[in-house]
């Protein structure tokens, strides 16, 4: 029997899902090399690899075999041809801006362990897709809204939750995609750099948000009586803000957010919140010529930049706090302790706080591989983000439970572990 590539599902899965590799027809204990690549929509090639043996009935199951050491990885690991991935090209990141078309990845098993691999044995393409079937993507473009909404499939209303990045700017939709094959009306939210939004991170108006806020509240399809906010990295402040100052927000989480307003001013009505103050003293460069940023902020909680604290005790919502403890891009873990004990000196209820050692700062829907540095907007030039490939992919997959349990929760009042279709 010649060696065969067994996959399952077979031939196309969800991004966010575990996909099971097998290989059949080896020799007893035949040393072989798994090698796993995927272009992104640039053409950028992401490669791992990986060295087993096979069983002694010529059977290789990953859920089963160790891999040896001298590939991306070593040990038990199911999934690690997928987190492991890593690109080819210096400091690139992947992101998917295509949510309808899938990803395509390869998979290839070479004879023995040799560098460059042996004979090509069995090789396989399997779709990594973004978009469940069923799932509506609809553009939104209402008034100064520059967006795209995610309708799961079926008859709502829907929980509702508004999707924002960070200080990359554009429209990405993945994770709004990904979140709304799990039963959840999610819009992904553009505020710079897209269309005609402000080309640069100068200033923000608390308005545009309080539009979109407003859009969600009175969609037919979306559940009230209020909605949830979800955001990474500068998206995460932005969130904050949202929830001290506009209604209708019941439930914020944060990935590896700020609990001071950075980076641009931000109004609202006659409200002005400075961005907090850095230093640009304070950033190491490696010998790579990597920067390290995470000294870079100053203090918010001492002298004038202490008015760069969003006032978060006004808000009427709960909130989750996911933290990445090797975060090199700021001081996530502080600013999720300073807003708990902010709320809680207001009488507020105390934050779900979930930190992951070993998680940097991307913490991306499940198997994104880590990112672990690449250019910075701001900074121009590499940064290292943090993170250990393993301990980040392994955070990544909690922190993606623990969010869409938190909305569950707050949106639906359903518990947690009840069925994941709303």
């Amino acid at each position: 029997m010649a060696p065969s590539v067994r996959l399952s599902p077979s031939t196309r899965s969800l991004f966010d899902e575990p996909l099971a590799i097998a290989v059949q027809g080896l020799g007893p204990r035949q040393p072989v090399t798994l090698r796993t690549s995927l272009r992104d929509e640039t053409g950028e090639l992401f490669q791992a690899c990986a060295r087993y043996q096979a069983g002694d009935d010529g059977e290789l199951d990953l859920a089963r075999c160790p891999a040896l050491p001298g590939g991306s990885f070593s040990g038990l690991e199911p999934m690690g041809l997928l987190w492991a991935l890593q690109p080819q090209k210096p400091f690139w990141y992947m992101v998917k801006k295509d949510v309808q078309h899938p990803f395509l990845l390869q998979l290839e098993v070479f004879d023995g362990h040799g560098d460059p691999p042996g004979q090509l044995l069995a090789q396989a393409q399997h779709e990594r897709a973004f978009l469940r079937d069923g799932v509506r993507r609809v553009p939104v473009r209402e008034g100064r809204i520059r967006a795209t909404l995610f309708l799961p499939p079926g008859n709502g209303p829907f929980p509702g939750i508004i999707d924002l990045y960070g200080t990359g700017g554009g429209l990405p939709e993945y994770r709004a995609c990904l979140l709304a094959n799990h039963g959840f009306a999610v819009l992904a939210l553009a505020f710079y750099g897209y269309e005609d939004l402000p080309k640069e991170m100068k200033e923000f108006h608390l308005e545009y948000f309080e539009e979109a806020v407003n859009y969600m509240l009175q969609h037919t399809e979306v559940k009230g009586p209020g909605i949830g906010l979800l955001g990474i990295s500068k998206g995460g402040d932005l969130c904050i803000s949202m929830a001290s100052f506009l209604k209708g927000i019941t439930a914020t989480a944060l990935i590896n957010g700020s609990v001071a307003n950075v980076g641009a001013v931000l109004r609202y009505k006659d409200i002005t919140i400075p961005p907090l103050g850095i230093n640009a003293k304070r950033i190491k460069v490696n010998k790579s010529g990597i920067a390290d940023i995470v000294d870079v902020l100053n203090n918010p909680l001492e002298g004038p930049d202490s008015q760069s604290f969003i006032p978060l005790e006004k808000a009427e919502c709960r909130f989750l706090f996911i933290v990445g403890q090797d975060d090199r891009n700021w001081k996530s873990e502080f600013f999720a302790v300073e807003g708990s004990k902010r709320l809680q000196a207001h009488g507020k209820e105390k934050p779900e706080i979930v930190c992951y050692p070993g998680a940097g700062h991307y913490i991306e829907p499940p198997f994104f591989p880590m990112c672990a540095a690449s250019m910075h907007l701001l900074v121009g030039k590499p940064v290292v983000w943090g993170g250990e490939p393993k301990a980040h992919c392994e955070a990544q997959i909690d922190a993606w439970q623990q969010i869409q349990a938190f909305f569950r929760k707050h949106l639906t009042g359903k518990p947690s572990g009840t069925s994941s279709k709303l």
